[in-house]
Parts: C-alpha cells; sequence; structure tokens
C-alpha cells in the first residue's frame, strides 16, 4: 500500500520550550552509544535548501510523487529534465561543519540515519551511514531492480539531449529543480541499458514506502542505543518520525537540534534552537 505524502505539518497545541544552549546535550553525548537522525537541515549550509525551513522548496514547489512517476510518462520525462540539471548542483555540494562534526563525534555514535539523498555524510567520512530514503548517486531500474551509477545516466542523458541548456538557481533537496514546461517537453528519457525499463532515482519519493528491511534496521539501531539525537529534521513524515517515537517509548533521551519546531517535540526530552555547523562543530570540541 502507498502512503499519502505528508507535506506540511502544524503544531495543534502550544509550542514547547526550546534552549539555545548545549549544556545539556554534552552529557548525554559524552556517555555515547548516540543514534543520529539527520534531516535536510543539515545540508543546508552545504547550498542545499530544506523542504520546510523558511525559504523552503515546499512552499513554491511540489515534490514528484511515486504514483506520478509510475503512472505518467510526462510525469517521467519533467522530472528527469529537471533532476538532469539538480543533481549535478547535489553531485558538486561539499561537506559542511555540521557533517564533519558528525563524523568527529564518531566515537561516540551508535549509528546513523540520514533522511537525505545527498551522500554528505559519507563525503565527510561518517562510516556505516543507513540512508532512509535511499541516495540520488545511483539509479535503479523498475523492471530488472538493476543498480547503475548515476554518473552513467549523466552521460546517457547528456549525449540524447545535445541542445538541452537548461539552468536554474532553484533546487530540492531530492535533486529536482523547477524549470518552465517549454524547457522540458522536449526532453529525450533513457531506458534501463540492460532491459530497456524504466530508470527511477534509487530514492524513496513522497508517497512511496521504505523499504521494510530498512525500516527494520533502523529500528534496530534505536533498540541498541542509549539516546537519540536529532539533527536538522521537522519529523514531518512518519519515515522519520516513527524512530522518535520508539526512543521516547523505549525511555531514551530524545535530543533534537533544529530551527524552529518540529513535529517530534512532543517526544523530546530536549529541545535546541541553534544553526547546526557552528553547534555541532561547538559540540565535538566540548565532548572531545
Amino acid at each position: 500500500m502507498r502512503t499519502r505524502p505528508t507535506l506540511t505539518w502544524s503544531n495543534p497545541g502550544p509550542s514547547l520550550p526550546r534552549t539555545s544552549t548545549l549544556t545539556d546535550v554534552v552529557p548525554i553525548v559524552a556517555e555515547g552509544g548516540v543514534l543520529v537522525l539527520s534531516g535536510a537541515g543539515l545540508s543546508t549550509e552545504s547550498g542545499i535548501p530544506d523542504y520546510r525551513g523558511e525559504g523552503g522548496s515546499l512552499r513554491k514547489h511540489t515534490p514528484m510523487t511515486y504514483e506520478e512517476f509510475t503512472t505518467s510518462e510526462a510525469g517521467r520525462r519533467r522530472y528527469w529534465a529537471r533532476s538532469h540539471v539538480g543533481w549535478r548542483t547535489i553531485a558538486r555540494a561539499c561537506p559542511n561543519a555540521g557533517h564533519r562534526a558528525v563524523t568527529r563525534l564518531s566515537p561516540k555514535l551508535a549509528g546513523v540515519i540520514t533522511q537525505n539523498v545527498d551522500g554528505l555524510h559519507q563525503a565527510a567520512g561518517t562510516p556505516d551511514v543507513v540512508e532512509l530514503h535511499g541516495g540520488l548517486d545511483r539509479v535503479v531500474c523498475l523492471d530488472c531492480k538493476l543498480l547503475s551509477p548515476r554518473i552513467e545516466l549523466d552521460r546517457r542523458l547528456r549525449e540524447a539531449n545535445p541542445d538541452f541548456a537548461a539552468t536554474t538557481t532553484e533546487i530540492n533537496p531530492d535533486g529536482d529543480v523547477f524549470l518552465p514546461e517549454e524547457q522540458v517537453r522536449d526532453f529525450t528519457v533513457v531506458p534501463c541499458a540492460e532491459c530497456g525499463g524504466v530508470l527511477k532515482p534509487d530514492v524513496v519519493f513522497f508517497g512511496e514506502n521504505v523499504p521494510r528491511p530498512r525500516v527494520e534496521q533502523c529500528y534496530s539501531l534505536v533498540d541498541n542505543a542509549r539516546s537519540l539525537l536529532v539533527l536538522g529534521s521537522s519529523l514531518t513524515v512518519m519515515s522519520g518520525l516513527r524512530f522518535v517515537r520508539r526512543a521516547s517509548q523505549a525511555g531514551l533521551p530524545v535530543v533534537i537540534i533544529n530551527r524552529g519546531e518540529t513535529r517530534g517535540d512532543p517526544y523530546a526530552s530536549l529541545r535546541v534552537d541553534l544553526p547546526l555547523g557552528a553547534s555541532l562543530t561547538e559540540l565535538a570540541d566540548l565532548v572531545a
């Protein structure tokens, strides 16, 4: 069963208190066994805007859904034209101070689950990252299930569209961008090189379920952690929120560092409102 995409969230109750210091975070992280759950807010300092923060892309752009991608040839053409432009920005992005700080904290971590598809945790050297929503650096065939490198698809798309020269400064966390219809209607989409099937980025679209084995792997990480540290996620979608709920039900300390409120605030024992790059660098310094 496909889930209905949750694009927005509004706090139904009063705002919960947040702090702007790391005083109470340091001893939790210093104890070790910390499971990190990161979201798009961690990558904004790398030039990749988030979906829901100030200036978030959902304010002016509706992301591709699984249903549209799998049922509409025109939808796939539009997506691949736009993603062909946006992926290059994602591929050029570099880890920021927040990513590097998470890597420095690795000895204290029980694991990292990221909702991001940009690969920046791995680029910063963080080991054993679970990509909850997949990764933009690879492509999967919906027919034969073959995985292939995105860089190879990029080459094939350039060869199939030698006159395509669209550019944009508006990019989404999934590598999608906004382009006017006249720039995408003649874009040529290439099929799977192995079987001729439909190619899809190896990411979980809105309305698509995270593969169950991956969910169970993340639940296992929660069950074996001493605390959960949420970084830069509004926790609007259930795919990430369920791990916060699981940790809270198990009595684990749940710390959320984010700019603004999150859907997970009622489950958190500590809510910190600070920019991630500077605060995580400070946290790594204090723990070290």
